[in-house]
């Protein structure tokens, strides 16, 4: 028995270093497809956790809000649901006073934050709208992110009209899809 618990520990630490291996391949493979330069990547990224540090903080918007925000190529799409436009406001004056230097989308929507239910279905529409996305062999979908709220599609990346205009249409025509909003930036060919 003290010879199988070293063993296990072992094999479950080796199980982990492939998990790991896999998701940096993936990654990284979303990095080398991305138009943006990796120091636009980073600042994205590190834009996200400042937004939703800065929300989190502050306990009216954790405790009365469904608001995140989300950064690309230096721009902010703000979603979600705030019971009044004081909060809605608030949680905008919060995100600008960071001065990330792009645009802010305020999607924020008045209303009652969603149920989990409908927050699940989010998540399953996110899923066959990038599956779809995926098996257009025309569109690359590692330059397109995907976020569902509340039955809203918004489709935000880096790409080339042609590729928004095939991603809008693979979104639009997917169950459960109510609105298709674009948020992306454009390169040209």
């Amino acid at each position: 028995m003290r010879r199988l618990l070293p063993l296990c520990l072992l094999l479950t630490s080796l199980t982990g270093c492939a998990g790991a291996v896999m998701v940096g391949a993936v990654g990284g493979a979303m990095v080398v497809n991305d138009e943006r330069s990796l120091k636009t990547q980073l600042d994205d990224t590190n834009a996200d956790f400042s937004i939703s540090s800065v929300l989190g903080a502050e306990e009216d918007l954790k405790n009365q809000t469904n608001i995140t925000g989300v950064s690309m190529n230096g721009n902010v799409l703000m979603i979600g649901q705030a019971p009044n436009s004081m909060l809605r406001d608030k949680a905008i004056r919060l995100v600008k006073e960071l001065q990330l230097g792009g645009k802010i989308h305020n999607q924020i929507r008045i209303g009652n934050p969603t149920s989990f239910t409908t927050r699940s279905n989010d998540t399953w529409i996110t899923t066959k709208v990038k599956g779809r996305m995926l098996n257009d062999k025309n569109l690359d979908v590692t330059k397109i992110k995907v976020i569902t709220e509340n039955g809203e599609v918004f489709l935000l990346g880096l790409v080339e009209r042609e590729q928004a205009d095939l991603a809008v249409e693979i979104a639009r025509n997917t169950a459960g899809v109510r609105k298709v909003i674009k948020v992306f930036d454009y390169v040209t060919p």
